[in-house]
């Protein structure tokens, strides 16, 4: 092995050479244990890199600093805000339910995490190799929903109750599309599996999905429902502080809070990582010339610029009314997915000449459609009208 491939497999080496050294019978379960660890440690420090960047990178944006007193150019802020949080008073409403409040955090990191663990970071690198690997993902994804719910009524406050709810109607609302965006690639490639679905996408970037009608449509569709499903700005309307306070987390401080907050950044992580699976090649270089860097690198780049468009998008886009947010995900994602399946299906069936002819053919007419469709849609009795107290 070369160099370049003996720093690619590094991870898979280095857990193989520790499993050497133990005993069999100890084998499985100090594997198990191994891949746990390299995913929280992993993904906690990207956490913590990542918090960082959001805030020097909208301190950019909005013109000022960002965190710039702990540490070089404040590196260090993310060390000492989860400081803060451990050694932060944990307060409990006295009438709350204090099973349900306390498991609330706990049932909505740990999904996060699992479903982290199906995404191919890299070449043989992925802790659950399952055949079904998307479908679980998705189907760990749908169990956030309770968690939500748990925090809102276990908190034994109206605001908390309520935020709850807009949030599982908002996740609801785009958990749909999300999947439908999603089920386009395993039209065309005929499978769950994430490795199977990165190795069809191999040898240079062209034959990534994102370069075809209905891959481009799903990938900038399963990016919008994303946001929504991370309750990032513009829909980040679960906890609008004018209208909820805090919404579900209201009633939350310290750890708990700080566990929110992290299930928050790990389910953003988790989903832009199955937008790369999916579309952009995996963990694929684009060109083969450039296949010796190790395949992990490529990916983590492709799952940073994501993040970043993100960041970008929190900085730039006001939040949306609540109507709008249930309108745009019922009225304009939901058809759309449904035509873009159909253009999936042409392209299987008929190729990509065809595939290019007829999917624009019927997406275009579809996006201009339902757009006027959506933005002609007005309360009954014509232009909304607000009205104040005297």
């Amino acid at each position: 092995m070369t160099f370049w491939e003996q720093l690619d497999q590094s991870p898979v080496t280095l857990k193989h050479w520790i499993l050497g050294l133990l005993p069999e019978w100890l084998q499985i379960p100090a594997s198990i244990l191994i891949s746990i660890s390299a995913i929280i440690g992993v993904f906690a420090l990207l956490f913590a890199f990542i918090t960082w960047l959001e805030r020097r990178g909208l301190g950019r944006m909005q013109n000022r600093q960002g965190p710039n007193r702990v540490g070089p150019f404040g590196l260090f802020q993310p060390i000492a805000d989860g400081i803060k949080m451990i050694i932060k008073e944990d307060l409990v409403p006295h009438n709350a339910d204090k099973a349900l409040h306390f498991l609330a955090p706990v049932m909505l990191i740990v999904p996060s995490l699992l479903a982290l663990s199906m995404i191919p970071v890299g070449r043989n690198i992925v802790a659950i190799d399952f055949e079904a690997g998307v479908l679980l993902f998705f189907a760990i994804g749908a169990s956030t929903e309770l968690s939500v719910f748990m925090a809102g009524w276990g908190s034994h406050n109206k605001y908390s109750l309520l935020g709850s709810l807009r949030a599982i109607a908002q996740m609801i609302s785009y958990e749909l599309p999300l999947v439908i965006s999603a089920l386009a690639v395993i039209f065309v490639t005929g499978s769950l599996d994430t490795n199977k679905i990165v190795d069809l996408q191999t040898d240079n970037f062209l034959h990534w999905y994102i370069l075809s009608p209905w891959g481009l449509l799903g990938f900038v569709t399963f990016l919008i429902c994303a946001l929504a499903e991370s309750n990032r700005s513009p829909f980040d309307l679960p906890e609008a502080e004018s209208e909820l306070i805090a919404g579900h987390l209201t009633e939350y401080s310290g750890f708990k809070y700080a566990l929110f907050f992290m299930a928050e950044y790990f389910g953003m992580l988790g989903i832009s990582g199955m937008a790369v699976t999916l579309f952009l090649g995996g963990w694929q270089a684009p060109l083969p010339m450039l296949g010796f860097v190790p395949s992990w690198i490529w990916f983590f780049s492709k799952l940073f610029v994501l993040i970043w468009i993100f960041i970008w998008v929190r900085a730039t886009l006001p939040r949306l009314r609540a109507d709008q947010l249930m309108d745009l995900a019922w009225k304009f994602f939901l058809p759309l997915g449904l035509l873009n399946l159909v253009c999936a299906g042409i392209w299987a069936k008929a190729g990509p000449l065809w595939g290019w002819g007829l999917g624009l053919a019927l997406l275009l007419p579809s996006i201009f459609g339902l757009g006027r469709l959506l933005r002609g849609i007005r309360p009954a009795g014509g232009r909304r009208v607000y009205q104040y107290a005297d």
